[in-house]
């Protein structure tokens, strides 16, 4: 079995560790384990079994376990993709869309789903969902699970961006920015996963445009996925277990510990970000956010299917091995 470490570097202007190694330089540790995440809400599950140390439980014996943090699903993807990190939290639109070029990427559980609200600058001019037309809007990335939900949505309402021939604008930028964003005047409309859309909600006077439970996919697939390479599967199915159920484990004990478990968000985030958040923010947010390890593999078609109508793909996916269930109790 192939288990690689590598060093991490601080990025400084945004306060995110990025994983910076190669292929060359990762070096074999059979007894290190590392595990990737972001500084969303939807990545609590990780924040909490890093706290209580879930992994160290579960793993065999001995295991290190090591924490990476990233700010969107491509350097997520490519740290995964070079062995830089074993598995973790990432959006589904990024393992599917790295799945469909060949990538080596297995979901194995669900994180959470919700969180994604679509907010409207304050002195916008937005009202509904019909004054989006002609204005710009930001998202964590192209094609990311957030982008992919609001332009599903909005596509069903007419309207579509520059990118396949409409007069949306968009731009892309970390979650953790869209405050200074809206302040600027340069983005009219953020796709923000929480708890970020809850800062510009209090913080800025923004309003919700698209709720949580409206936006599309909102309800029915995970916002954030537990995702490991098959090859690890292939060659030690019970350490891959032993991931599964060490984020089972923080999923229950989300559900049985709310209060505590924000307040493993609040520090998470501040201490990956530098952006302390008030209680109330991760209060507001948390009531878009259901923690769920669940996968649906037909919602996960679904959901590439639109991928591939809004031309984020360039063929027809067929995901019928992307998921993989067997390690859910």
């Amino acid at each position: 079995m192939k288990k690689f470490t590598s060093l991490i570097a601080l990025t400084a202007s945004a306060g995110i560790l990025a994983a910076c190694g190669s292929p060359e330089a990762a070096t074999e540790d059979a007894s290190t384990v590392t595990i990737g995440y972001f500084p969303n809400l939807d990545h609590v599950p990780a924040m909490v079994a890093k706290e209580k140390e879930l992994y160290e439980k579960n793993l065999p014996e001995g295991t290190e376990v090591e924490y990476v943090t990233f700010a969107d699903g491509a350097s997520f993807m490519t740290a995964l993709k070079t062995g830089d990190i074993d598995g973790g939290l990432v959006g589904p639109g990024p393992a599917m869309n790295n799945y469909t070029n060949g990538a080596d990427v297995v979901m194995i559980a669900g994180g959470a789903s919700g969180g994604t609200v679509v907010m409207a600058r304050n002195g916008s001019g937005i009202e509904s969902v019909e004054d989006i037309a002609g204005k710009t809007f930001i998202t964590p990335r192209v094609g990311c699970t957030h982008d992919v939900q609001f332009e599903t949505f909005m596509k069903e309402a007419g309207i579509t961006s520059n990118r396949i021939g409409g007069d949306m604008i968009h731009q892309t930028g970390k979650p953790a920015q869209y405050e200074a964003m809206f302040a600027s005047g340069k983005v009219d409309v953020a796709v923000a996963p929480e708890p970020w859309a809850t800062v510009l909600e209090q913080n800025t006077g923004a309003n919700v445009v698209i709720a949580s439970d409206e936006i599309s996919f909102g309800t029915t697939l995970p916002s954030s996925v537990l995702v490991t390479s098959g090859e690890l599967i292939e060659e030690n199915p019970e350490l891959v277990q032993s991931i599964v159920d060490a984020h089972e484990e923080a999923d229950a004990f989300i559900a049985e510990n709310p209060e505590q478990a924000k307040e493993i968000a609040l520090t998470a985030i501040d201490e990956i970000t530098g952006q302390a958040l008030d209680p109330s923010v991760i209060d507001g947010a948390w009531e878009n956010m259901v923690f769920d390890t669940a996968l649906a593999p037909e919602e996960i078609q679904a959901f590439g299917d639109s991928s591939f109508d809004l031309k984020f793909l360039k063929e027809q996916p067929d995901f019928a091995t992307l998921a993989d269930t067997q390690f859910l109790n």
